[in-house]
C-alpha cells in the first residue's frame, strides 16, 4: 500500500482572546459586547443586500485587512465603549495564538478519521484480508476505536450484492424460459445444469490465472449462463428434428450431438480467439476487462464437452430414471 494518509487535517493556526471581566468592566464592557465587536471587526457583519440579476448579495461591513494581519495587530484593535471612549482589545484581553488543531470530522455524530492508500502491485482482495488481519489483532485499536472499510472496497461490495442478484435472477428467467420452450422439467434441468457446470469452471479459470473475483469476472459469469443455454438450445433443437423423422430418442442424443459438433466447436474456437487478446491484456486499458474475458473463456472452454457429453449423459439418466419401459414422446 502506498501513498497512505492518516487522515489528520490541520485547521490552521487560531487566536484564543481571553477576555479579563473585571478589567473589562472598569471600562464599561461586558464579555458579550466584546465579543460581538470583535466578531463584527474580524469576521465582518453582514449590513445589507443588493440586487444583482436574479440574486441578492449580502454587503458584508468590516476593518481593512491592513488593520488585521498579524497576531499583534488583534490587540490593538479599538473597542468603543458605551460612554463612547475607545480602548485597546490588550488593555482588557489576552491574545493567545494557538497553533494548528486538526479538523474534527463527524459521520452520523461520531467523530471520524479517513485513512487513505493506494494499492500497487497487488490484487484488492488480498490487500484487504492482510489490512482486516493487521486491524483485528487484540489491542492494535485503543478501547471504543472501531474501523470500517470503504472507498472502492465498498462500492465494489454493493456491486457484487447486486451482480449476485442479477445472476441469481438470470438463472431463474432462464430456467422459466426453458420450461415455456420445452414444456419438459427434464429437459429444461439438463439444459439448466450445463451453464452451472460451466460457472464452476470460471472458478477454476481465475484461480489459475490469479485473478480475483471482481465485477467484470462476475459479469462474465452472467454472460457464460446465456451463452452455454443458447448452444445447448441449438443441440436439443437437432434432437427433436430426428426423433420427428422418427429415430429412437437413445440414437437421436447421439445423432444431434454428431450433427452439431462442428457448429458448436467453430462457434466456441471463434469466440476464444476472439478475446484472446483482452484475456492477454494486450493494448491499452485492456487490463481492466480482463477478468471479463478470462471468465468468458474459462467457461468456453468446457462448454464443447459439457452440450456433448455431460448434458446428453444426464438427460439419458433422467429419462431412464423417469420411465425405464416408455420412450419418451416426441415434442412438437
Amino acid at each position: 500500500m502506498v501513498d497512505v494518509a492518516n487522515g489528520i487535517n490541520p485547521a490552521g493556526d487560531a487566536l484564543v482572546i481571553h477576555v479579563d471581566r473585571v478589567k473589562a468592566a472598569l471600562e464599561g464592557f461586558d464579555p458579550d459586547a466584546v465579543t460581538r465587536e470583535l466578531r463584527n471587526d474580524l469576521a465582518g457583519n453582514v449590513t445589507t443586500e443588493i440586487q444583482q440579476g436574479p440574486k441578492m448579495i449580502g454587503v458584508r461591513v468590516w476593518i481593512p485587512r491592513s488593520y488585521r494581519t498579524i497576531d499583534s495587530d488583534v490587540g490593538r484593535l479599538l473597542l468603543r465603549a458605551p460612554d463612547g471612549h475607545t480602548v485597546p482589545v490588550s488593555r482588557i484581553a489576552d491574545v493567545v495564538p494557538v497553533s494548528g488543531q486538526p479538523q474534527i470530522n463527524r459521520e452520523n455524530l461520531r467523530r471520524m478519521v479517513a485513512v487513505t492508500a493506494r494499492i500497487s502491485g497487488r490484487d484488492m482482495g488480498s490487500t484487504v484480508r492482510a489490512v482486516k488481519q493487521i486491524l483485528d489483532q487484540p489491542g492494535f485499536l485503543p478501547r471504543g476505536v472501531y474501523y470500517e472499510l470503504g472507498g472502492l472496497y465498498k462500492q465494489q461490495r454493493i456491486a457484487f450484492r447486486g451482480l449476485a442478484a442479477v445472476f441469481a435472477a438470470a438463472v431463474a428467467l432462464v430456467f422459466m424460459l426453458l420450461l415455456f420452450l420445452y414444456e419438459r422439467f427434464r429437459i429444461a434441468l439438463s439444459i439448466m445444469a450445463t451453464p452451472l457446470l460451466a460457472v464452476g469452471a470460471v472458478f477454476i479459470g481465475l484461480w489459475l490465472t490469479g485473478i480475483e473475483l471482481n465485477i467484470s469476472a462476475m459479469m462474465g459469469m452472467t454472460m457464460i449462463i446465456g451463452i452455454v443455454t443458447e448452444v445447448a438450445i441449438f443441440y436439443f433443437s437437432e434432437y427433436r428434428a430426428l426423433i420427428d423423422e422418427g429415430m429412437a430418442w437413445e440414437e437421436a442424443l447421439v445423432e444431434a450431438g454428431k450433427n452439431r459438433m462442428r457448429p458448436i466447436a467453430m462457434t466456441t474456437f471463434a469466440a476464444i480467439l476472439t478475446l484472446l487478446p483482452l484475456a492477454f491484456a494486450i493494448g491499452q486499458g485492456s487490463a481492466m476487462q480482463q477478468p471479463l474475458a478470462i471468465a468468458i473463456i474459462a467457461g468456453l472452454t468446457v462448454q464443447l464437452p459439457l452440450v456433448l457429453l455431460v448434458m446428453p449423459a444426464l438427460f439419458h439418466l433422467l429419462e431412464r430414471r423417469g420411465d425405464k419401459r416408455t420412450p419418451p414422446p416426441a415434442e412438437k
